[in-house]
């Protein structure tokens, strides 16, 4: 009886400390690239030295609306950078990850990876 009281306590324990990191970790999370598509647009330039506006909405199968209101909030958080030129004929929208952008994803990756070294301990 006490031996399952004990094991009981433990995992109360174990869930706390989890729920403190995830609390901790979540306050700190960047809201801006937190949303799933903002993310990916984010992730891709951060791999690539820029991407088109087509590669983007290949690379992440969404729809033209999506890349460009994402993007915008990017643009405007100062994560990355649009320039706008032509091709020949042809318009091209290009996106490049700022110095900011790039701190902003390891900042990010830091918070998830604490995350789950709490999960892990538990």
């Amino acid at each position: 009886m006490a031996k399952n009281l004990a094991l009981k306590k433990e995992e109360k324990t174990r869930g706390l400390t989890v729920a403190r990191a995830a609390e901790k970790v979540s306050g700190e999370l960047d809201k801006v690239i937190h949303e799933r598509m903002r993310l990916g647009i984010i992730s891709a330039l951060a791999a690539n030295e820029k991407l088109s506006f087509t590669e983007l909405k290949d690379l992440l199968a969404t729809s033209d609306g999506n890349i460009s209101v994402h993007a915008r909030k990017l643009e405007e958080a100062g994560y990355l950078t649009c320039e706008k030129s032509f091709k020949g004929r042809m318009p091209l929208t290009e996106y490049k990850i700022t110095k900011e952008g790039r701190k902003a994803v390891e900042r990010y990756l830091d918070h998830m990876e604490a995350l789950i070294n709490a999960m892990k301990k538990a």
